[in-house]
């Protein structure tokens, strides 16, 4: 039986912390270095080492005892503005100014693309200042971002050609409405002013038997080529009678009372009747309002 006070057998690196500390930092997949306060390299784990055998890239020494901050300093070509900005945040770092300077930044190869993200801290132990320098590889997630804003570029651009298309299309359509408006107009015009006149002529002599449905069956005809008008009466808001539709018809010829009331074979009363019908089913309560101007609106 284990006695109470028998000692936990010992972990293989608790008697080395500093083996400890190595092992931990070798594991990691970021390019660690640790700098003194003067920047030179104290440290640097087998990811980094490994980083700069295969690269050769200055700002990546694996080799201990070089000073990062001059090679930082001392940077040219399209790296040296970054170059320079990271010895500024580390020496922030260093100075106490900053508690972490971090950067995310390019670092291409002749064969492959890729993106680092460094991060620099102050050790909080206590004794000599030590820096931590890590660079973290983040090209994956930097070409997930690429990949979506050419996805979002490319579905700007396919709504752009959508709305450009939309427009040119509704451009179409108004033009094709005001070309059949105009068609249409002219066409009630022209039967209004030449076709109409005859057939009031016809009527006017004592036709009998076929002739006389003949000339009826013509006016009919007639009428439904003006079909458009009346639609457009049908689908105003309140309900008007065929005869109302039928005398709205002749008032927006240009007919007068007693020339309807004629053709229809009615009253004179009888068509004043609907006409004021027609004003107060069409909310012309203005008496100042023209009945024939706004029938003749309704086709506008």
């Amino acid at each position: 039986m284990k006695k109470h006070n028998e000692d936990p057998p010992s972990h293989p690196l608790g008697n080395h912390p500093e083996l400890l500390a190595r092992t931990i930092l070798n594991s990691l997949t970021a390019h660690v270095a640790i700098l003194d306060e003067e920047g030179y390299i104290l440290e640097t784990n087998r990811s980094w080492k490994k980083f700069a055998e295969e690269n050769e890239f200055q700002m990546r020494p694996g080799t201990l005892k070089i000073n990062y901050l001059n090679i930082c300093d001392t940077a040219d070509g399209y790296s040296a503005d970054e170059s320079h900005s990271v010895a500024k945040g580390i020496r922030d770092v260093i100075d106490g100014k900053i508690d972490e300077f971090v950067q995310d930044y390019p670092c291409h190869s002749p064969t492959e693309k890729r993106w680092f993200y460094m991060r620099v801290t102050r050790s909080p132990e206590s004794g000599p200042i030590r820096i931590v320098v890590s660079h973290e590889n983040i090209t994956a997630l930097k070409l997930a971002e690429e990949k979506q804003h050419k996805t979002e570029q490319a579905l700007r651009e396919e709504k752009l050609k959508l709305q450009e298309s939309n427009t040119a299309l509704k451009v179409l359509l108004q033009q094709r409405e005001r070309d059949q408006k105009e068609m249409e107009t002219r066409t009630l015009d022209n039967l209004r002013q030449t076709v109409f006149p005859i057939l009031e002529q016809l009527e006017q002599f004592p036709l009998a038997g076929q002739a006389l449905l003949l000339l009826s069956s013509l006016r009919s005809r007639l009428s439904e080529l003006s079909g458009h008008f009346l639609k457009r009466l049908q689908a105003v808001e309140t309900v008007l009678t065929p005869q109302e539709i039928q005398i709205a018809n002749f008032i927006r010829e240009g007919k007068r009372s007693k020339e309807i009331a004629d053709i229809l074979n009615l009253s004179i009363t009888t068509v004043n009747f609907h006409r004021r019908n027609l004003r107060k089913k069409l909310g012309l309560n203005n008496t100042n309002t023209n009945l024939q101007s706004y029938l003749m609106r309704l086709t506008d």
